[in-house]
Protein backbone atom coordinates (compact mmCIF):
# COMPACT_ATOMS: atom_id res chain seq x y z
CA UNK A 1 0.00 0.00 0.00
CA UNK A 2 0.99 3.49 -0.62
CA UNK A 3 0.13 6.94 0.96
CA UNK A 4 1.19 10.63 0.77
CA UNK A 5 1.53 13.67 3.28
CA UNK A 6 2.76 16.90 2.85
CA UNK A 7 5.66 18.76 4.86
CA UNK A 8 8.07 20.96 4.18
CA UNK A 9 12.06 22.22 4.83
CA UNK A 10 13.68 25.56 5.40
CA UNK A 11 16.35 26.73 1.72
CA UNK A 12 17.69 29.37 3.36
CA UNK A 13 14.82 31.37 4.71
CA UNK A 14 12.33 30.37 2.61
CA UNK A 15 10.37 27.03 2.64
CA UNK A 16 10.01 24.36 0.36
CA UNK A 17 7.51 21.74 0.20
CA UNK A 18 8.35 18.16 0.76
CA UNK A 19 6.15 15.04 0.22
CA UNK A 20 6.58 12.15 2.36
CA UNK A 21 5.44 9.10 0.63
CA UNK A 22 5.10 5.66 2.28
CA UNK A 23 5.15 2.20 0.90
CA UNK A 24 4.18 -1.10 2.78
CA UNK A 25 5.20 -4.32 1.39
CA UNK A 26 5.89 -7.77 1.64
CA UNK A 27 9.82 -8.90 2.34
CA UNK A 28 12.17 -8.42 5.56
CA UNK A 29 10.69 -6.56 8.26
CA UNK A 30 12.66 -3.50 7.92
CA UNK A 31 12.19 0.62 7.36
CA UNK A 32 14.07 2.25 4.82
CA UNK A 33 14.40 5.78 4.49
CA UNK A 34 15.70 7.51 1.06
CA UNK A 35 15.72 10.81 -0.43
CA UNK A 36 18.97 12.57 -0.14
CA UNK A 37 18.62 12.98 3.69
CA UNK A 38 20.46 14.68 6.35
CA UNK A 39 22.17 12.27 9.23
CA UNK A 40 19.21 13.86 11.53
CA UNK A 41 16.69 12.87 9.30
CA UNK A 42 17.81 9.32 8.76
CA UNK A 43 17.59 8.98 12.53
CA UNK A 44 13.78 9.73 12.19
CA UNK A 45 12.85 6.05 11.64
CA UNK A 46 13.94 4.72 14.75
CA UNK A 47 12.33 7.73 16.88
CA UNK A 48 8.92 7.12 15.01
CA UNK A 49 9.12 3.72 15.00
CA UNK A 50 9.63 3.95 19.05
CA UNK A 51 6.56 6.79 19.47
CA UNK A 52 4.17 4.64 17.51
CA UNK A 53 4.75 1.53 19.62
CA UNK A 54 4.15 3.56 22.92
CA UNK A 55 0.93 5.46 21.44
CA UNK A 56 -0.66 1.96 20.40
CA UNK A 57 0.00 1.81 17.03
CA UNK A 58 1.13 -1.88 15.74
CA UNK A 59 3.32 -1.78 12.93
CA UNK A 60 3.43 -5.03 10.84
CA UNK A 61 6.29 -6.65 10.48
CA UNK A 62 6.84 -5.79 6.82
CA UNK A 63 8.98 -3.89 4.49
CA UNK A 64 8.31 -0.03 5.13
CA UNK A 65 9.97 2.38 2.34
CA UNK A 66 9.80 6.15 3.32
CA UNK A 67 10.69 8.48 0.27
CA UNK A 68 11.02 12.40 0.69
CA UNK A 69 11.26 13.99 -2.31
CA UNK A 70 11.43 16.10 -4.45
CA UNK A 71 15.17 14.08 -4.26
CA UNK A 72 17.40 17.02 -5.30
CA UNK A 73 16.75 18.98 -2.18
CA UNK A 74 18.84 18.28 0.51
CA UNK A 75 16.96 17.55 3.35
CA UNK A 76 17.82 18.80 7.25
CA UNK A 77 16.37 19.19 10.96
CA UNK A 78 13.92 16.83 12.93
CA UNK A 79 10.34 18.91 11.35
CA UNK A 80 9.91 15.26 9.07
CA UNK A 81 8.83 13.30 12.18
CA UNK A 82 5.48 13.69 12.85
CA UNK A 83 4.51 13.66 9.05
CA UNK A 84 6.58 10.44 8.75
CA UNK A 85 4.67 8.56 11.26
CA UNK A 86 1.70 9.75 9.71
CA UNK A 87 2.26 8.72 6.14
CA UNK A 88 3.18 5.39 7.82
CA UNK A 89 -0.46 5.20 9.98
CA UNK A 90 -1.98 5.92 6.41
CA UNK A 91 -0.20 3.46 4.51
CA UNK A 92 -1.05 0.27 7.02
CA UNK A 93 -4.91 1.09 6.46
CA UNK A 94 -6.25 3.82 8.62
CA UNK A 95 -8.53 6.00 6.32
CA UNK A 96 -8.23 9.68 7.05
CA UNK A 97 -10.66 12.11 7.64
CA UNK A 98 -9.22 15.46 6.50
CA UNK A 99 -8.44 16.64 3.41
CA UNK A 100 -4.75 15.13 4.08
CA UNK A 101 -3.47 16.27 0.27
CA UNK A 102 -4.14 20.06 1.51
CA UNK A 103 -2.47 20.18 4.94
CA UNK A 104 0.71 20.76 5.85
CA UNK A 105 2.34 18.63 8.70
CA UNK A 106 5.64 19.72 10.67
CA UNK A 107 7.12 18.17 14.18
CA UNK A 108 9.43 16.58 16.20
CA UNK A 109 8.39 13.39 18.04
CA UNK A 110 9.60 12.39 21.35
CA UNK A 111 10.38 8.55 21.86
CA UNK A 112 6.75 8.91 24.49
CA UNK A 113 4.81 10.35 21.36
CA UNK A 114 5.36 13.83 22.38
CA UNK A 115 5.06 16.46 20.10
CA UNK A 116 7.92 19.51 20.20
CA UNK A 117 8.65 22.16 18.35
CA UNK A 118 11.29 23.01 15.71
CA UNK A 119 12.83 25.53 13.77
CA UNK A 120 11.72 27.41 10.40
CA UNK A 121 7.81 27.05 10.32
CA UNK A 122 7.06 30.28 9.85
CA UNK A 123 8.88 30.35 6.17
CA UNK A 124 7.38 26.22 5.58
CA UNK A 125 3.82 27.68 6.30
CA UNK A 126 3.82 30.70 4.87
CA UNK A 127 5.09 29.37 1.25
CA UNK A 128 2.84 26.70 1.53
CA UNK A 129 -0.03 28.65 2.07
CA UNK A 130 1.63 30.74 -1.44
CA UNK A 131 0.98 27.56 -3.00
CA UNK A 132 -2.71 26.86 -2.48
CA UNK A 133 -2.51 25.20 1.09
CA UNK A 134 -4.85 26.27 3.74
CA UNK A 135 -4.31 23.80 6.63
CA UNK A 136 -1.00 23.45 8.99
CA UNK A 137 -0.84 20.61 12.00
CA UNK A 138 2.26 21.93 13.82
CA UNK A 139 3.61 21.46 17.18
CA UNK A 140 1.61 23.69 20.10
CA UNK A 141 4.87 25.50 20.57
CA UNK A 142 4.86 26.71 17.22
CA UNK A 143 1.26 27.39 16.58
CA UNK A 144 1.36 30.95 17.63
CA UNK A 145 4.65 31.43 15.09
CA UNK A 146 2.38 29.42 12.27
CA UNK A 147 -0.93 32.19 13.00
CA UNK A 148 1.21 34.39 11.40
CA UNK A 149 0.29 33.56 7.74
CA UNK A 150 -3.51 35.20 7.43
CA UNK A 151 -5.63 33.05 6.40
CA UNK A 152 -3.85 29.47 7.41
CA UNK A 153 -5.57 27.20 9.43
CA UNK A 154 -3.80 26.06 12.07
CA UNK A 155 -3.98 23.20 14.20
CA UNK A 156 -1.68 23.11 17.02
CA UNK A 157 -0.80 19.58 18.52
CA UNK A 158 1.31 18.23 21.58
CA UNK A 159 0.88 14.65 21.51
CA UNK A 160 0.83 11.75 18.64
CA UNK A 161 -2.01 9.54 19.52
CA UNK A 162 -4.15 12.64 19.92
CA UNK A 163 -2.72 14.06 16.25
CA UNK A 164 -3.83 10.59 14.91
CA UNK A 165 -6.80 10.30 16.33
CA UNK A 166 -8.21 14.10 14.78
CA UNK A 167 -6.53 12.48 11.44
CA UNK A 168 -9.01 9.53 11.59
CA UNK A 169 -12.20 12.16 12.96
CA UNK A 170 -12.62 10.53 16.42
CA UNK A 171 -11.76 13.41 18.11
CA UNK A 172 -11.83 17.06 17.34
CA UNK A 173 -9.11 19.81 17.81
CA UNK A 174 -10.38 23.41 17.87
CA UNK A 175 -7.88 25.92 15.17
CA UNK A 176 -5.68 27.90 17.30
CA UNK A 177 -7.76 31.27 17.53
CA UNK A 178 -5.57 33.96 16.55
CA UNK A 179 -8.23 37.01 18.25
CA UNK A 180 -7.13 35.44 21.46
CA UNK A 181 -3.36 36.21 20.64
CA UNK A 182 -3.49 39.72 18.78
CA UNK A 183 -1.83 41.07 22.36
CA UNK A 184 1.00 39.25 22.64
CA UNK A 185 2.68 40.66 19.93
CA UNK A 186 6.47 41.87 21.32
CA UNK A 187 4.95 45.44 22.37
CA UNK A 188 7.15 46.24 25.24
CA UNK A 189 8.43 49.44 25.94
CA UNK A 190 12.13 50.31 25.03
CA UNK A 191 14.71 49.72 28.28
CA UNK A 192 16.79 52.38 26.60
CA UNK A 193 15.99 55.89 25.63
CA UNK A 194 17.69 58.65 24.19
CA UNK A 195 16.20 61.14 26.96
CA UNK A 196 19.16 59.19 28.89
CA UNK A 197 21.62 60.90 26.93
CA UNK A 198 23.14 64.06 28.29
CA UNK A 199 25.01 67.19 26.04
CA UNK A 200 26.64 65.63 23.02
CA UNK A 201 23.78 67.60 20.76
CA UNK A 202 26.13 67.15 17.73
CA UNK A 203 26.56 63.35 17.90
CA UNK A 204 22.78 63.03 18.66
CA UNK A 205 21.88 65.22 15.73
CA UNK A 206 24.28 62.98 13.70
CA UNK A 207 22.41 59.85 15.11
CA UNK A 208 18.97 61.43 13.74
CA UNK A 209 20.49 61.75 10.43
CA UNK A 210 22.14 58.33 9.79
CA UNK A 211 18.20 56.76 11.43
CA UNK A 212 16.34 58.97 8.50
CA UNK A 213 18.39 58.02 5.74
CA UNK A 214 19.21 54.86 7.27
CA UNK A 215 23.49 56.01 6.85
CA UNK A 216 25.99 53.67 8.25
CA UNK A 217 28.27 55.28 11.15
CA UNK A 218 31.33 55.44 12.17
CA UNK A 219 32.33 56.89 15.84
CA UNK A 220 35.62 57.28 16.92
CA UNK A 221 36.48 58.67 20.75
CA UNK A 222 37.95 58.37 23.80
CA UNK A 223 37.28 55.32 26.18
CA UNK A 224 34.01 56.24 28.32
CA UNK A 225 32.86 58.77 25.99
CA UNK A 226 29.10 57.43 25.29
CA UNK A 227 29.54 55.64 21.72
CA UNK A 228 28.41 51.67 22.83
CA UNK A 229 25.32 54.34 24.64
CA UNK A 230 24.60 55.89 21.56
CA UNK A 231 24.50 52.87 19.79
CA UNK A 232 22.14 50.86 22.03
CA UNK A 233 19.74 53.91 21.48
CA UNK A 234 19.76 54.53 18.21
CA UNK A 235 16.86 52.01 17.21
CA UNK A 236 14.63 53.32 19.36
CA UNK A 237 14.43 56.21 16.81
CA UNK A 238 14.48 54.41 13.82
CA UNK A 239 11.17 54.04 11.87
CA UNK A 240 9.03 51.13 13.03
CA UNK A 241 8.94 47.88 11.39
CA UNK A 242 6.09 47.54 8.66
CA UNK A 243 4.63 44.23 8.58
CA UNK A 244 6.36 42.88 5.41
CA UNK A 245 9.50 43.85 7.39
CA UNK A 246 8.37 42.18 10.63
CA UNK A 247 7.56 39.30 8.54
CA UNK A 248 10.82 38.94 6.92
CA UNK A 249 13.05 39.37 10.56
CA UNK A 250 10.76 36.96 12.18
CA UNK A 251 11.37 34.18 9.52
CA UNK A 252 14.84 35.08 9.60
CA UNK A 253 14.92 34.94 13.41
CA UNK A 254 12.68 31.61 13.18
CA UNK A 255 14.75 29.37 10.92
CA UNK A 256 17.88 30.57 13.38
CA UNK A 257 16.29 29.08 16.41
CA UNK A 258 15.88 32.52 17.96
CA UNK A 259 12.12 33.21 17.80
CA UNK A 260 10.99 33.95 21.49
CA UNK A 261 7.67 31.80 21.66
CA UNK A 262 5.76 34.17 23.97
CA UNK A 263 5.89 36.54 21.01
CA UNK A 264 4.14 36.04 17.48
CA UNK A 265 6.03 38.43 16.08
CA UNK A 266 9.27 40.90 16.12
CA UNK A 267 7.88 44.13 15.94
CA UNK A 268 11.23 45.89 17.33
CA UNK A 269 14.38 46.44 14.59
CA UNK A 270 16.72 44.25 15.56
CA UNK A 271 20.16 45.16 17.02
CA UNK A 272 23.70 42.71 17.03
CA UNK A 273 26.91 43.64 18.57
CA UNK A 274 29.10 41.07 18.32
CA UNK A 275 31.95 40.56 19.99
CA UNK A 276 35.15 41.13 17.91
CA UNK A 277 36.68 37.28 18.05
CA UNK A 278 33.64 36.30 15.63
CA UNK A 279 34.77 34.28 13.18
CA UNK A 280 33.97 35.00 9.25
CA UNK A 281 31.28 32.37 9.03
CA UNK A 282 29.97 33.36 12.17
CA UNK A 283 29.27 37.21 10.82
CA UNK A 284 27.84 36.40 7.14
CA UNK A 285 26.32 32.50 7.76
CA UNK A 286 27.54 29.40 6.79
CA UNK A 287 28.04 25.46 7.22
CA UNK A 288 27.17 22.44 5.59
CA UNK A 289 23.64 23.31 5.78
CA UNK A 290 23.94 27.13 5.92
CA UNK A 291 22.05 29.00 8.16
CA UNK A 292 22.08 33.32 9.32
CA UNK A 293 24.89 34.85 10.46
CA UNK A 294 25.23 38.11 12.17
CA UNK A 295 24.54 40.12 9.34
CA UNK A 296 21.96 38.37 8.46
CA UNK A 297 20.40 39.00 12.15
CA UNK A 298 20.64 42.21 12.07
CA UNK A 299 18.41 42.97 8.76
CA UNK A 300 15.77 45.90 8.78
CA UNK A 301 18.02 46.59 11.94
CA UNK A 302 21.46 47.77 13.62
CA UNK A 303 24.57 45.89 13.15
CA UNK A 304 27.08 47.23 15.92
CA UNK A 305 30.86 46.31 16.19
CA UNK A 306 32.46 48.26 19.01
CA UNK A 307 36.38 47.97 19.03
CA UNK A 308 36.33 48.00 15.15
CA UNK A 309 40.19 48.03 14.95
CA UNK A 310 40.11 44.59 17.26
CA UNK A 311 38.59 42.34 14.59
CA UNK A 312 39.87 40.33 12.70
CA UNK A 313 40.53 42.17 9.15
CA UNK A 314 39.41 39.28 7.14
CA UNK A 315 36.22 39.52 9.21
CA UNK A 316 36.27 43.28 8.63
CA UNK A 317 37.19 42.82 4.73
CA UNK A 318 33.52 40.48 4.10
CA UNK A 319 31.21 43.12 5.29
CA UNK A 320 32.19 44.83 1.93
CA UNK A 321 30.01 43.05 -0.10
CA UNK A 322 27.01 43.01 2.39
CA UNK A 323 27.45 46.71 2.45
CA UNK A 324 26.73 47.00 -1.29
CA UNK A 325 25.02 44.34 -2.28
CA UNK A 326 22.61 44.00 0.87
CA UNK A 327 22.33 40.44 0.71
CA UNK A 328 24.37 37.26 1.61
CA UNK A 329 24.84 34.65 -1.72
CA UNK A 330 26.21 30.92 -0.07
CA UNK A 331 26.87 28.20 -1.94
CA UNK A 332 27.19 24.99 -1.77
CA UNK A 333 27.43 21.86 -4.06
CA UNK A 334 23.86 20.78 -3.45
CA UNK A 335 22.32 24.57 -3.96
CA UNK A 336 22.64 28.32 -3.63
CA UNK A 337 21.18 29.92 -0.62
CA UNK A 338 20.76 33.77 -0.34
CA UNK A 339 20.23 35.29 2.82
CA UNK A 340 18.78 39.57 3.46
CA UNK A 341 21.95 41.58 4.72
CA UNK A 342 20.54 44.97 4.64
CA UNK A 343 21.11 46.33 7.97
CA UNK A 344 22.79 49.41 9.38
CA UNK A 345 26.44 49.19 10.00
CA UNK A 346 26.79 51.49 13.60
CA UNK A 347 31.11 50.72 14.52
CA UNK A 348 33.00 52.19 17.29
CA UNK A 349 36.51 52.41 17.76
CA UNK A 350 39.04 54.13 20.45
CA UNK A 351 41.77 56.58 18.41
CA UNK A 352 44.54 54.74 19.81
CA UNK A 353 45.48 51.58 21.35
CA UNK A 354 45.13 53.06 24.89
CA UNK A 355 41.51 55.04 24.11
CA UNK A 356 42.96 58.52 25.30
CA UNK A 357 44.53 59.96 22.54
CA UNK A 358 44.52 63.29 22.18
CA UNK A 359 44.51 63.52 25.58
CA UNK A 360 48.79 63.84 25.97
CA UNK A 361 47.78 63.60 29.94
CA UNK A 362 46.57 60.24 29.82
CA UNK A 363 47.92 58.46 26.54
CA UNK A 364 51.48 57.61 25.94
CA UNK A 365 50.97 56.00 22.15
CA UNK A 366 53.54 56.92 19.91
CA UNK A 367 52.47 58.20 16.38
CA UNK A 368 53.77 55.00 14.79
CA UNK A 369 51.14 52.97 16.71
CA UNK A 370 48.17 55.43 16.91
CA UNK A 371 48.96 55.63 12.80
CA UNK A 372 49.32 51.77 12.68
CA UNK A 373 46.52 51.57 14.99
CA UNK A 374 43.99 52.82 12.77
CA UNK A 375 45.34 51.67 9.52
CA UNK A 376 43.71 48.17 10.47
CA UNK A 377 40.42 49.92 9.30
CA UNK A 378 40.86 49.54 5.09
CA UNK A 379 40.44 52.03 2.49
CA UNK A 380 37.33 50.34 1.05
CA UNK A 381 35.65 49.79 4.60
CA UNK A 382 35.85 53.52 5.34
CA UNK A 383 34.56 54.13 1.83
CA UNK A 384 31.18 52.56 2.61
CA UNK A 385 30.50 54.67 5.85
CA UNK A 386 28.35 57.40 5.23
CA UNK A 387 28.99 59.64 8.67
CA UNK A 388 32.13 59.55 10.24
CA UNK A 389 32.00 61.44 13.93
CA UNK A 390 34.63 62.48 16.54
CA UNK A 391 33.11 61.96 19.89
CA UNK A 392 34.41 64.15 22.16
CA UNK A 393 33.80 63.54 26.00
CA UNK A 394 30.65 64.68 27.75
CA UNK A 395 31.01 68.43 29.76
CA UNK A 396 30.74 68.14 33.54
CA UNK A 397 28.27 70.96 33.33
CA UNK A 398 26.02 68.27 31.01
CA UNK A 399 26.49 65.55 33.32
CA UNK A 400 25.17 66.86 36.62
CA UNK A 401 22.61 69.27 34.28
CA UNK A 402 19.24 69.27 35.12
CA UNK A 403 17.53 69.86 32.14
CA UNK A 404 14.96 67.54 30.01
CA UNK A 405 16.62 65.69 26.87
CA UNK A 406 14.62 64.87 23.86
CA UNK A 407 13.15 61.51 24.71
CA UNK A 408 13.63 58.67 21.65
CA UNK A 409 10.16 59.26 20.69
CA UNK A 410 10.19 62.94 20.35
CA UNK A 411 13.14 62.15 17.56
CA UNK A 412 11.54 59.02 16.60
CA UNK A 413 8.49 61.42 14.95
CA UNK A 414 10.86 63.41 12.93
CA UNK A 415 12.43 60.35 11.63
CA UNK A 416 9.32 58.69 10.76
CA UNK A 417 8.16 61.91 8.85
CA UNK A 418 11.41 62.12 7.21
CA UNK A 419 11.14 58.34 6.08
CA UNK A 420 7.12 58.90 4.74
CA UNK A 421 9.20 61.40 2.56
CA UNK A 422 11.93 58.98 0.97
CA UNK A 423 9.10 56.77 0.57
CA UNK A 424 6.73 58.56 -1.14
CA UNK A 425 9.27 59.48 -3.53
CA UNK A 426 10.47 55.85 -3.72
CA UNK A 427 7.44 54.30 -4.88
CA UNK A 428 8.01 53.07 -7.96
CA UNK A 429 11.89 51.79 -7.23
CA UNK A 430 11.71 49.21 -5.15
CA UNK A 431 13.59 51.18 -2.53
CA UNK A 432 13.10 52.56 0.75
CA UNK A 433 15.61 54.73 2.05
CA UNK A 434 18.38 57.30 0.53
CA UNK A 435 21.05 55.50 1.23
CA UNK A 436 19.72 52.78 -1.28
CA UNK A 437 20.23 55.09 -4.43
CA UNK A 438 22.61 53.70 -7.07
CA UNK A 439 23.91 54.40 -10.42
CA UNK A 440 20.74 55.67 -12.44
CA UNK A 441 18.57 56.37 -8.91
CA UNK A 442 21.51 59.01 -7.78
CA UNK A 443 21.31 61.16 -11.16
CA UNK A 444 17.09 60.81 -11.13
CA UNK A 445 16.43 62.03 -7.58
CA UNK A 446 19.36 63.98 -6.32
CA UNK A 447 19.62 67.63 -8.74
CA UNK A 448 21.99 70.12 -7.61
CA UNK A 449 20.86 73.80 -9.42
CA UNK A 450 23.68 75.65 -10.48
CA UNK A 451 25.08 77.57 -8.22
CA UNK A 452 24.92 74.60 -5.69
CA UNK A 453 26.46 72.36 -7.61
CA UNK A 454 29.23 74.96 -8.18
CA UNK A 455 29.74 75.07 -4.45
CA UNK A 456 29.72 71.42 -4.40
CA UNK A 457 32.08 70.45 -6.63
CA UNK A 458 34.63 73.36 -5.50
CA UNK A 459 34.46 71.95 -2.44
CA UNK A 460 35.51 68.51 -3.54
CA UNK A 461 38.38 69.71 -5.06
CA UNK A 462 39.79 69.71 -0.92
CA UNK A 463 38.61 66.51 -0.17
CA UNK A 464 39.57 64.35 -3.10
CA UNK A 465 37.24 61.94 -2.57
CA UNK A 466 36.39 58.93 -4.65
CA UNK A 467 33.97 58.55 -6.80
CA UNK A 468 31.55 56.55 -4.04
CA UNK A 469 33.16 59.07 -1.16
CA UNK A 470 30.73 61.68 -3.60
CA UNK A 471 28.29 59.37 -3.87
CA UNK A 472 27.43 59.15 -0.05
CA UNK A 473 27.93 62.97 0.06
CA UNK A 474 24.98 63.26 -1.84
CA UNK A 475 22.56 61.02 -0.51
CA UNK A 476 23.97 62.32 3.10
CA UNK A 477 22.89 65.77 1.73
CA UNK A 478 19.29 64.47 0.25
CA UNK A 479 18.52 63.06 3.50
CA UNK A 480 19.24 66.37 5.53
CA UNK A 481 17.08 67.81 2.72
CA UNK A 482 14.38 65.62 3.48
CA UNK A 483 14.62 66.18 7.29
CA UNK A 484 14.26 70.12 6.61
CA UNK A 485 11.42 69.20 4.55
CA UNK A 486 12.95 70.42 1.54
CA UNK A 487 12.27 69.37 -2.04
CA UNK A 488 15.72 70.98 -2.85
CA UNK A 489 19.11 70.80 -1.72
CA UNK A 490 20.70 73.62 -0.48
CA UNK A 491 24.43 74.69 -0.07
CA UNK A 492 23.87 74.51 3.87
CA UNK A 493 22.53 70.84 3.63
CA UNK A 494 25.88 69.89 1.07
CA UNK A 495 28.04 71.33 4.32
CA UNK A 496 26.26 69.43 7.04
CA UNK A 497 26.63 66.34 5.06
CA UNK A 498 30.50 66.98 4.28
CA UNK A 499 30.95 67.61 8.27
CA UNK A 500 29.01 64.64 8.96
CA UNK A 501 31.11 62.82 6.03
CA UNK A 502 34.24 63.98 7.22
CA UNK A 503 34.16 65.21 10.69
CA UNK A 504 36.60 61.66 12.24
CA UNK A 505 39.65 61.04 12.77
CA UNK A 506 40.47 59.96 9.23
CA UNK A 507 41.80 62.16 6.29
CA UNK A 508 40.52 61.37 3.20
CA UNK A 509 42.46 63.29 1.18
CA UNK A 510 44.69 59.66 2.06
CA UNK A 511 42.21 56.94 1.35
CA UNK A 512 42.03 57.01 5.18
Amino acid sequence: MFNKVISGTVLGIDGALINVEADLSDGLPMLTMIGYLSSSVKEAGERVRTALKNSGYYIPPKRITINLSPADIRKDGSGFDLPIAIAIVLTIGIIPDIDIDKTIIIGELGLNGEIKSVNGVLPVVYHAYENGIKTCIVPMDNAMEAALVEGMRVIGVDNLSKTLEYIQGNISIEPFDREKFNDECDVSENQYDFSEIKGQTTLKRGMEIAASGFHNVLMTGAAGAGKSMLSKRLPTIMPKLSFEESIEVTKIYSVSGMLDKKSRLITKRPFRSPHHTISNHALTGGGSIPRPGEVTLAHNGVLFLDELPEFNKNVLEVLRQPLEDKKITISRVNATYSFPADFMLVAAMNPCPCGYFPDRNKCNCTPFQIRRYQQRISGPLLDRIDINMEVKPVKYEDIFSYSEEESSGIIRARVEKARLIQKRRYMEDNISFNSQLEGKLIKKYIRLDDKVDDYFKDRLKKLELSARGIDRILKLSRTIADMADSENISEEHINEAIFYRNSGIFDYKEGR
